[in-house]
């Protein structure tokens, strides 16, 4: 084998991403809040960005005495290609321009005041004050119950140490196997690790005091055992229930109530009263002392009805901070004696700052006319309904705007839309559909989408006869006499998505019987 090298011509197709436009995906990409992080990031990291002042009369106010530039310029029609080994002249002319248009606003008079940087602090002030104090945990609520306990110092302990190792669901479980630990292996483990010599039935000792605190339930080992502990004296058809968790949650997931009538000897209708008081116990004792995450939506974009009967589009990006180049270091850029190093570092802030301007300019255009696109597509779902709304792909809107379909990906992202009929995701309005087709299964043309099978799919199982619920394969049958020609694994799939359950799982064992 004998190595040799040489030079080679070869022609291939490369795509390379510029910064500013590798940037300008990012920018449209985010969501209202998170670009309002961003530009909150870039200001303290770019000097020659400066905040504008809101006018008095609310966010998004123009500054008063300023005009707005007499020609304006839409950033998506310019190539987002910057030559790197050049002087970037053109970018620095057409700040200029930006700059005379906009003179009003570099002006000195609309930097933040000292008072109106006083004021903000304020307002942080006042909202640290009124923001909510973190909730009571479980182990605190626990802990402060062990207080009213006549009990010796050393088993409290022992029962701080089985409180501290319970989970946010309220259950005791194995550090190192979680719930799948059987319970004597978890208390084996907890004896082990404990910082003193005790044994297994010391910690059973404690733990059996735990379980008998608020909430009922808590220090379960398993689901079994958790709803046991909150079967008390009063609880009604107490036996009943003992024998069900005990023996036979399997089966009441599955629905198999003839199997638990035949090894039970309880009749239909009370094991059916048994299971609707079991579902009033807590399988998770400790769930309600978690502080769930809500996230809030915050619209990006407003859809609403005019007087003449359609539909206007309005970003809502009042709140977003507006900002500005600062014509001192404009200046200090022009400065014939300025020095290189300061003169270079300058150029690459403002190019960066005028990207960033730009991109959100881009930003806000593409945003608005996908969404204007979007809303003229689905009219039938905001005048008549959800259940109304069209296919859709984001193919047909990208050739609608002029853009690249993954650019109408990226603008819809994580985006929001707030209409007469609610508030939607962007990406709500999207999605496949199927031909319709007549008695004779001939396909008339009409698509409708899978929103409307799925509602059509609820339709049906709502009005079925809960003695014989219908099978997939009927739901198959019903769908394709409703002119929706769907498959069996579909129709699977959908039932799955609705979190219905299956037809075993639907049925009512009661009024078959009766």
């Amino acid at each position: 084998m004998r190595l040799e090298t040489g030079m080679q011509q070869r022609l291939d197709q490369r795509m390379i991403l510029a910064p500013r436009m590798i940037q300008s995906m990012e920018i449209l990409q985010l969501p209202i809040m998170a670009l309002q992080e961003r530009i909150q990031q870039e200001l303290q990291e770019n000097p020659v960005l400066e905040l504008k002042e809101p006018a008095d009369d609310g966010p998004g106010g123009e500054v008063e005495g300023s005009e707005a530039p007499t020609e304006e310029r839409d950033p998506g029609s310019e190539e987002l290609v910057i030559d790197e080994s050049g002087d970037n002249e053109l970018d620095f002319d057409r700040l200029e321009a930006l700059s005379k248009d906009w003179e009003d606003h570099f002006n000195e008079e609309h930097r933040p005041s000292r008072n109106s940087m006083d004021d903000e602090v304020d307002k942080k002030h006042d909202a640290m004050q009124n923001m909510a104090s973190r909730p009571q945990s479980l182990q605190d609520y626990l802990g402060d119950q062990l207080t009213f306990l006549d009990v010796k110092p050393a088993q409290l302990k022992l029962m701080r140490y089985v409180i501290a190792n319970i989970d946010e669901n309220g259950w005791l479980t194995s550090p190192s196997q979680g719930e799948e630990a059987p319970p004597a292996v978890v208390l084996e483990e907890l004896a082990r690790n404990y910082e003193e010599p005790v044994t297994v039935a010391q910690v059973e000792e404690a733990l059996l005091l735990v379980q008998k605190l608020d909430p009922p339930g808590v220090g379960a080992r398993n689901l079994s055992e958790c709803l046991l502990l909150q079967i008390t004296p009063e609880t009604p058809y107490r036996e009943v229930l003992r024998a069900l968790v005990q023996n036979h949650l399997e089966d009441i997931r599955h629905n198999r109530l003839p199997q638990i009538q035949r090894r039970t000897g309880f009749d239909l209708t009370t094991i059916k009263e048994a299971i609707e008081a079991l579902k009033h116990l807590n399988p998770r004792p400790g769930a309600r002392f978690t502080m769930d995450n809500i996230p809030y939506v915050v619209p990006d974009i407003l859809v609403e009805r005019n007087e003449s009967g359609d539909y206007d589009v309005r970003l809502l990006d009042d709140w977003v901070p507006s900002i500005y180049i600062s014509q001192r270091y404009i200046n200090l850029y022009k400065e014939k004696g300025a020095d290189p190093t300061a003169k270079e570092y300058l150029k690459r802030k403002i190019q960066a700052a005028t990207w960033l301007l730009e991109s959100i300019e881009q930003r806000r255009n593409t945003l608005e006319k996908v969404t204007r696109a979007i809303i003229a597509h689905q009219r039938a779902f905001l005048d008549q309904g959800p259940e109304h709304i069209e296919p859709l792909k984001m193919q047909q809107i990208a050739d609608l705007v002029g853009v690249h379909v993954t650019t109408v990906s990226r603008a819809v992202d994580d985006k929001w839309v707030q209409t007469p009929r609610g508030i939607f995701p962007l990406k709500r309005f999207f999605g496949g559909g199927t031909k319709m087709t007549n008695e004779d299964g001939v396909e008339t043309g009409a698509e409708v989408a899978w929103e409307v099978i799925k509602n059509k799919l609820l339709e049906i199982i709502g009005a079925e006869d809960k003695a014989s619920p219908l099978s997939d394969e009927d739901l198959v049958s019903k769908l394709h006499e409703a002119g929706y020609p769907v498959a069996r694994r579909t129709v699977t799939k959908y039932r799955k998505m609705l979190d219905i359950p299956s037809s075993r799982q639907r049925k009512d064992w009661t009024l078959q019987a009766q």
